[in-house]
């Protein structure tokens, strides 16, 4: 237990904060996930919207603090790598 109050405050902060970061990294999980299986139906329109969708996620989660600017954009930029990649196979 706290034994200042400025650190029961900090403690009750900190709650919140983890609650709301693992909310976030839990999005960005499913969103992770949705491309994915996407990508292995091979539905193009499926992929492009949930490519977005991930994208919106990530970047938010970026804008937020809750993930680094930098990890959004490395995400990002293999998920595109990868909808590159399938898109080329497909069409040969």
């Amino acid at each position: 237990m706290p034994h200042t109050a400025s650190a029961g405050k900090r403690l009750r902060k900190n709650e919140k904060r983890k609650k709301r970061n693992r909310l976030v990294a839990k999005a960005i999980k499913i969103k992770r996930k949705a491309s994915a299986a996407a990508l292995t139906e091979g539905d193009a329109a499926k992929v492009g919207a949930t490519f977005q969708a991930t994208q919106a996620t990530l970047d938010r989660a970026a804008d937020k603090g809750y993930i680094h600017r930098n990890k959004a954009a490395r995400l990002k930029s293999r998920l595109a790598k990868k909808i590159k990649a399938a898109t080329k196979t497909a069409a040969k």
